[in-house]
């Protein structure tokens, strides 16, 4: 019995320590499996240092504008005495011909001939003026302008008399419905009377007759008034008898002069208003109301005159409309004329233009072919090619004993004083750090003393135009055609406190940041946790990026990360 309950509490004994082994194995264990399920990250320290932000590259030096040397026609090369690189200068021996009669001078001699031929048949034609004939011969063929101006006149002409005849048989149709009303009906003057009345009130209501009028009668009356105060004048005022007064007793004889003192004082007053009346209607008359007057006057006169002649005899008028009828389609036929002739000579014009024109055009053909002609018999023997331009040989496409084709480059040629250009393809985001007039810093500048290149031009790589950008320089100074450069352009170098890798650089909707390390103690061991910081990125180059932002130059800054990583999310050291 003891045995028994001695060996159950050890088996109880051996199970609680098992149990307290396994618990105190998962505890210290747990960081470690939970460290499992979390994104692990590369991190490093911010450092200082310097940032060169520039861009690379190598490029192979092409000529800017190079000027193409062809042949002129199909000729041997005796010898080439140049080769590329060479410098010369206008007018330089580049080629000696062998001395031959070309090709080209047998198809020009033989051009030439058809060409005189067809020129003699259109003449012969018939359909070709004298004075076309003339003008082509002595050169004297018009410009297009002239031409031009010709058939604007012809044209105007047309129109003019065409204008004239439709005016013409308006006229003749209002005639003919005139006659026609004329020979059944009686004159109706109530129009015309209803016309007289109302030119008659226009007229009398005018402003510029009533304030005439007005003014005629204050005229009248002023010049009454001017009578009386210059009659109130002693010298002109004389006594025309006396009254009796008595005064104190006394009887005084006053002198009655014709002109009274109450006379007077009422012609002043009078005078005064009158001409004073006078003034208010001086703004009426004027020069434009005295036309607008007579105006009126005439359309008076004018609606009298046509009531008097509408109240005539009906056969007076039907003879009139026969008589004017008769005139205009006298002038009716005579117009009519003159737009046929018009009409013949615009088509003549063109005729002759067009017959001008290919004459012409034939002629200057001819005299072409025989300028070919006397410049390829002079070039036959002895020729030789000369530089056009001064500048350098960029390349021989030829040597000696070829033969050349006419329309063929023979040699090319860099222009004296032209630059050349190179260019390279680089990202979009490293050409947004660029700008046109950028100078270049050549690799081994020592080697070239003064070759400056200078970025002309940024545009869309043909290859891949949405991820890349060309960059297109200007070259100048000692190179050659299809030499190899390499260059660096972009900002100088410059230190900064506060230095990431690029890929420690993130940005979303709110702007440039980086995650850095933040670590937390605790019983059982340190955990980590991502935190975000805003931050300005100053400059850049090919891996690096200097920063500023609210930092303190040792924080422990993510770079990369197996999974992806948020603000505030647990992860774990990629060597822990």
């Amino acid at each position: 019995m003891n045995e028994n309950g001695t060996k159950r509490r050890e088996w109880v004994k051996n199970a609680m320590i098992v149990f307290l082994t396994v618990m105190l194995l998962l505890t210290f264990f747990s960081n470690t499996i939970m460290n499992y399920s979390l994104p692990e990250v590369a991190a490093q320290y911010i450092q200082s240092g310097t940032i060169t932000a520039k861009i690379r590259g190598t490029g192979t030096v092409e000529s800017g504008d190079p000027y193409n040397i062809q042949a002129k026609e199909t000729r041997t090369v005796e010898s080439v005495l140049v080769r590329a690189g060479d410098t010369v200068q206008k007018g330089d021996v580049l080629f000696v011909l062998a001395d031959k009669e070309s090709e080209e001078l047998k198809a020009a001699q033989d051009a030439l001939e058809s060409s005189l031929l067809d020129f003699e048949l259109q003449i012969l034609s018939g359909n070709v003026s004298n004075s076309v004939i003339n003008n082509v011969q002595s050169g004297k063929v018009s410009s297009v302008s002239t031409y031009q101006s010709q058939i604007v006149a012809a044209e105007a002409e047309i129109e003019k008399w065409e204008k004239e005849i439709e005016e013409i048989e308006l006229a003749i149709s209002q005639l003919n419905a005139l006659k026609g009303q004329l020979s059944f009906s009686t004159p109706d003057t109530s129009e015309e009377e209803k016309k007289l009345a109302e030119a008659q009130a226009a007229y009398e209501a005018d402003s510029y007759k009533q304030a005439k009028d007005k003014i005629a009668d204050l005229d009248s009356k002023i010049a009454e008034c001017e009578q009386v105060i210059e009659k109130y004048k002693p010298e002109n005022n004389p006594v025309v008898g006396y009254e009796e007064e008595v005064s104190g007793g006394n009887i005084i004889y006053n002198a009655v002069y014709e002109v009274s003192h109450d006379e007077y004082l009422k012609a002043v007053a009078n005078h005064s208003i009158y001409v004073g009346q006078k003034e208010s209607y001086q703004p009426f008359v004027t020069a434009e109301a005295e036309e607008n007057y007579e105006k009126l006057e005439k359309a008076l006169n004018e609606a009298k005159t046509n009531l008097t002649n509408k109240q005539n005899s009906v056969d007076a008028q039907s003879n009139s409309v026969s008589v004017q009828l008769t005139n205009w389609n006298l002038e009716l036929t005579d117009k009519q004329k003159k737009l046929s002739d018009a009409t013949d000579a615009k088509n003549q014009l063109l005729s002759d233009i067009a017959a001008e024109l290919n004459l012409g055009s034939k002629m200057d053909r001819i005299n072409e072919q025989r300028e070919t002609i006397a410049e390829l018999q002079a070039n036959a023997m002895g020729a030789t090619i000369e530089a056009p331009i001064s500048g350098t040989i960029s390349s021989i496409g030829i040597t000696a004993g070829q033969d050349m084709t006419a329309g063929s480059t023979i040699a090319t040629m860099q222009p004296e004083g032209k630059g050349f250009t190179m260019s390279f393809s680089v990202t979009n985001d490293q050409a947004k750090r660029l700008s046109p007039g950028v100078q270049a810093e050549l690799v081994n500048s020592w080697r070239y003393d003064d070759v400056v290149v200078t970025l002309s031009k940024i545009k869309p790589d043909t290859s891949d135009p949405a991820q890349k950008k060309l960059l297109e320089f200007t070259v100048t100074g000692s190179v050659v055609d299809g030499q190899t450069l390499n260059v660096s352009v972009g900002d100088k170098s410059a230190n900064y406190d506060m230095i990431v890798p690029n890929s420690a650089i993130r940005e979303d909707n709110n702007g440039k940041f980086i995650l850095i390390v933040e670590t937390k103690s605790s019983p059982l061991g340190n955990r980590y946790k991502a935190s975000r910081v805003d931050v300005e990125v100053l400059a850049s180059d090919d891996t690096k990026s200097a920063i500023s932002g609210a930092v303190y130059g040792y924080e422990f800054v993510i770079t990369t990360s197996n999974k992806p990583v948020e603000a505030g999310q647990l992860i774990r050291l990629a060597d822990q």
